[in-house]
């Protein structure tokens, strides 16, 4: 993500989630599914009318005669959609049952990302729109109209700090930047947004058009951002709390598997509810000194066992270098599972499960949980890098093939290895298979593009991606 034993913490050398979801099969949806997507688009759509609504009936369409306020018209509306897709992104990562039960976290994930892009537009388009608009009917320059607005209209220096902290969370989100910046200062920042909402609430309600004319308008807005409030206390505070009491997880058990790499077996009441499949992810939190504020995603490295889950954790960073040592007995808060990178997916008898490096965590958990005709390919630059490979020959059965391809890419004996000619040799038919891969970016993007020419439906290609 999942997008899945990804440590967000070091954006240049931790997995990550990554954003792009795997490809399940199409099922056709639950009549529950088909309901709770048409009430969705209900509400959703019907917010829109209501704000266009209040736009239009603030003057914004027949008070317009000229060029500045047209631009100023356009500023208000972009201002509204700017605060109503804000409140929308926030809500998309709630942890909503329902939207998780809809899409699952996978696709949110993308949805959050082209959200919040379009968020971000729709501030600059208002900010630019209104600076634009009051400059011309003000006789000023863009820079004159701008400091005019801070220093003579209420709630605009919170607006301004708002803006920025939106725009930073929004280009720290690019992760060309998310590779230069260490996970906690990336975490800080995204936690800023709430600030950076919490202030952009208090510069529409007293400042904003439709707001300021309209009692009714302001007790709409109220009440979405205290909706919007309700729902992320009661699933991203509540709800874990009484999970986690609930099932009251520990670590029992920390099995060095390598260099730099230990499995956390953790245990707890009543897990097996949690209806978690091989492949799929948790945002795991260890309540220890120092590591209690962050929640990490991690994908189960071994099939669930009742009570019983797997992770396992290379350390790449300051937070899975702690993980390597953690004590015995530390409470562990879990929210998930998460992902579609499962055997649910699949759409043909036989697979391809295709690793590289710590990328076998959620591999190893499938080979252990799918049945049928397997092969399993396992690359790594040196056989210190492989890990689980004693407990992947005990899962060898018959209809199942391992394949570890072992050789440093950068040497040309070894380019050849995963190439087209080299995966139709080691699997003949793989056109006709599903194929889940896990491993870093700069590996699967060529990868899958491999698997397209190869023949392979994109529909049947199941990708977990890291980046490193």
């Amino acid at each position: 993500m999942h997008e899945f034993a990804r440590d967000l913490e070091r954006p240049d050398a931790a997995p990550r989630l990554r954003l792009v979801p795997s490809s399940p099969a199409r099922k056709r949806k639950s009549w529950t599914q088909v309901w709770i997507t048409r009430i969705v688009q209900i509400v959703f759509f019907a917010n829109l009318f209501i704000i266009a609504g209040l736009w239009a009936n603030g003057g914004n369409v027949t008070a317009v005669h000229n060029e500045a306020e047209l631009l100023t018209s356009l500023g208000r509306l972009t201002g509204l959609l700017a605060s109503y897709f804000l409140l929308i992104q926030v809500l998309l990562l709630a942890r909503l049952p329902f939207l998780k039960y809809l899409a699952g976290f996978d696709r949110l994930a993308v949805w959050h990302r082209w959200n919040g892009r379009s968020t971000v537009l729709l501030i600059l388009g208002h900010a630019g729109f209104i600076i634009a608009g009051y400059a011309l009917t003000d006789r000023l320059s863009l820079l004159g109209e701008t400091t005019s607005l801070l220093t003579n209209y209420p709630g605009m220096v919170q607006a301004f700090i708002g803006t920025a902290l939106l725009i930073l969370v929004g280009v720290t989100s690019a992760v060309i930047v998310r590779r230069r910046l260490r996970y906690e200062t990336w975490y800080v920042v995204h936690l800023m947004a709430y600030l950076g909402i919490f202030l952009t609430w208090f510069h529409q309600i007293p400042t904003g058009n439709e707001l300021v004319i309209n009692p009714v308008a302001a007790a709409y807005w109220t009440a979405l951002y205290l909706v919007t409030l309700q729902l992320v206390v009661l699933f991203r505070v509540v709800q874990p709390l009484i999970r986690g009491l609930w099932h009251d997880m520990r670590v029992v058990e920390v099995i060095p598997e390598g260099p730099g790499v230990v499995s956390l077996r953790i245990t707890g009441s009543h897990m097996d509810w949690m209806n978690v499949h091989a492949g799929q992810f948790f945002l795991w939190r260890f309540l220890a000194p120092g590591m209690w504020r962050e929640s990490h995603p991690f994908s189960l490295s071994a099939a669930p066992q009742g009570n019983s889950l797997r992770i396992t954790v290379k350390a790449l960073g300051d937070f899975t270098t702690r993980l390597t040592a953690i004590k015995l007995g530390t409470r562990v808060m879990a929210e998930g599972p998460h992902g579609s990178f499962t055997g649910e997916a699949r759409r043909h008898e036989r697979a391809v499960l295709i690793a590289a490096g710590i990328g076998i965590t959620p591999i190893r958990a499938l080979v252990e949980e799918m049945d049928g005709d397997l092969t399993l390919i396992y690359r790594a630059v040196n056989d210190g890098d492989l890990i689980f490979r004693q407990e992947l020959d005990r899962l060898a059965r018959p209809g199942i093939e391992i394949h570890y391809l072992i050789g440093d890419h950068r040497l040309s004996e070894n380019r050849h290895l995963l190439s087209a000619a080299h995966l139709r040799r080691l699997v003949p038919d793989i056109a006709h298979r599903d194929v889940y891969l896990c491993g870093p970016g700069p590996m699967m993007r060529p990868l899958q593009r491999t698997l397209r020419r190869l023949g392979v439906a994109r529909t049947s290609i199941h990708t977990d991606e890291f980046s490193f």
